[in-house]
C-alpha cells in the first residue's frame, strides 16, 4: 500500500486542540483562556499598519510578484541586524525572507535531505519539524532532553550515523521555553562541523530571551556558513503571524538552492508583510523594547504565581520565550487532561504527548502553556483555576 506524504504525518496539534472546543459553553465568569497557541492576537501598533496601507496606497510594485529570495532592502536590514545582534559577520547575499520561519525550515530540509535520511530533533520537539521531516520522507531521530530540558552534545553525538544530515535545536525552546546557553550551543556547532553536517538553529523567539548581550557565538566564527542555518520570524516581534514573513541565514551557495525550493513553492514571500518587516527593524526598536519587557514581566508572574501549584504537585520544568512548560501531577495522561481542561477548567492548552514520538509515554505528565495573551493578572487567574483542579 503506498501511502502519501500527507499521510505520513499526524494532524496539525493546533488544529486538533481547536476542536476540543466545538460544542463547548463557559460560565461567564469563567472565559475560556486559550494558552494553547504561541502567537500574539494584538495587531501590529498603528504605525506599522499606516506603513502597510501607505505601501499598499502608493507603492505599485508591492502588489506584484517580488524577488524569490526577498526584497534586497530587507534582506540587507537583516542582515545589518542580526550581525550587530551576534557581533558577527553577516552578509546581504547570506540572508533570504520566506513565508513564515515554518516554511524556512522546510527549504533548509530540501537543500540538505532525501528520502531515508536522518535529522536529530531534541524531545520534546516542535512538532511542525516533525511533521515536515516526515512527510519530506526524513526519519526524525530523537534526542531526549534531560531534566533541565536541555539537550546534551554526547548524547547527540551517539546517534550521528552515516544518513545524518543535520541536528536541528530551538532556542528559546519550543515547546518548553529554555534558552539554550551559548556553550551548548557551540558543543552542538562544533559537533555538526566534525561530522559535516549542518546544524539549524531555530530563533523565533529570540526577542523576547531574558539574557542581555549575543545568547551565542556562532556568528563570531569566520566560517560560520559552512556548518550554520539560522532560521528567524518577524511574525512574534512585529504581531505579523497572518503575513507570514521569516527567514534564513546561509552560505551563498545554501541560498542558491532555497531559491529552487522557495520559487516552485510560493514564488516569492508576500510583498506587504515583507514592506511590514523592513519598517518594524528600521522604526519599532523602541517599541519592540518594550514588548520585551512586557513578555518578561509575565514570565516573572509565572515564577510568581507558580507556589498555587507546587503546593499542588505541579512543577515547572521550563520557562523562557512564550512558554511554560508544566508536569502535572494527575495520574491522567496529559492526551486525556488537556481536552477535559476544556469543560472542567476553561483552559485550552497542549499536551506533552504532542511533542514526543508515539511509541513514548514522557509526555504523559506534561502540559505547554503559552502565555503571550495572558497579563500578570490572567497568569495569577490561570494557576488560580489550575490549582483548584480535582484529581480525575
Amino acid at each position: 500500500m503506498i501511502i502519501s506524504r500527507t499521510a505520513a504525518t499526524f494532524p496539525p496539534p493546533v488544529m486538533e486542540a481547536r476542536r476540543w472546543l466545538d460544542g463547548v459553553t463557559h460560565p461567564s465568569d469563567r472565559p475560556l483562556m486559550n494558552v494553547s497557541q504561541a502567537a500574539p492576537v494584538d495587531p501590529p501598533p498603528q504605525e506599522l499598519r499606516q506603513a502597510m496601507a501607505d505601501a499598499a496606497l502608493n507603492n505599485d510594485d508591492a502588489h506584484l510578484y517580488g524577488p524569490v529570495l526577498g526584497l534586497p532592502e530587507l534582506r540587507s536590514e537583516l542582515a545589518r541586524q542580526t550581525a550587530s545582534h551576534y557581533a558577527g559577520t553577516i552578509s546581504p547575499a547570506q540572508t533570504c525572507i520566506t513565508s513564515g520561519c515554518n516554511q524556512a525550515f522546510a527549504a533548509a530540509i530540501a537543500t540538505l535531505c532525501t528520502d531515508g535520511d536522518e535529522v536529530i530533533l531534541p524531545t520534546p520537539w516542535y512538532f511542525n519539524h516533525k511533521m515536515w521531516l516526515d512527510m519530506s520522507g526524513v526519519r526524525s531521530v530523537a534526542l531526549p532532553a534531560g531534566a533541565d530540558m536541555l539537550p546534551d552534545p554526547a548524547q547527540a553525538a551517539a546517534l550521528i550515523t552515516d544518513k545524518t544530515r543535520a541536528i536541528a535545536l530551538v532556542t528559546p525552546n519550543n515547546p518548553t521555553g529554555v534558552e539554550y546557553p551559548a556553550d551548548l550551543l557551540q558543543a552542538f556547532f562544533d559537533l555538526a562541523r566534525q561530522h559535516g553536517i549542518a546544524l539549524i538553529v531555530d530563533e523565533t523567539y529570540r526577542d523576547f530571551d531574558s539574557r542581555s548581550g549575543p545568547p551565542h557565538a556562532l556568528f563570531q566564527d569566520p566560517d560560520w556558513q559552512d556548518t550554520l542555518i539560522h532560521l528567524y520570524s518577524f511574525s512574534k516581534a512585529y504581531r505579523l503571524t497572518g503575513h507570514r514573513v521569516g527567514a534564513m541565514i546561509a552560505s551563498e551557495e545554501r541560498l542558491s538552492e532555497v531559491e529552487k525550493f522557495l520559487d516552485t513553492v510560493a514564488i516569492c514571500p508576500g510583498q506587504m508583510g515583507q514592506h511590514a518587516a523592513l519598517w518594524g527593524m528600521q522604526n519599532l526598536k523602541q517599541w519592540l523594547a518594550g514588548e520585551r519587557d512586557e513578555i518578561l514581566a509575565r514570565r516573572a508572574a509565572i515564577t510568581e504565581n507558580l507556589p498555587k501549584l507546587t503546593a499542588k504537585g505541579w512543577r515547572l520544568l521550563g520557562l523562557g520565550g512564550y512558554f511554560a512548560y508544566m508536569h502535572h501531577p494527575f495520574a491522567q495522561s496529559s492526551a486525556q487532561l488537556a481536552p477535559a481542561l476544556v469543560k472542567s477548567a476553561s483552559v485550552l492548552s497542549l499536551p506533552g504527548t504532542m511533542f514526543y514520538p508515539e511509541d513514548t509515554r514522557d509526555g504523559d505528565t506534561q502540559l505547554r502553556i503559552a502565555f503571550a495573551n495572558l497579563d500578570a493578572a490572567g497568569i495569577s487567574v490561570l494557576f488560580d483555576r489550575l490549582a483548584a483542579l480535582q484529581a480525575p
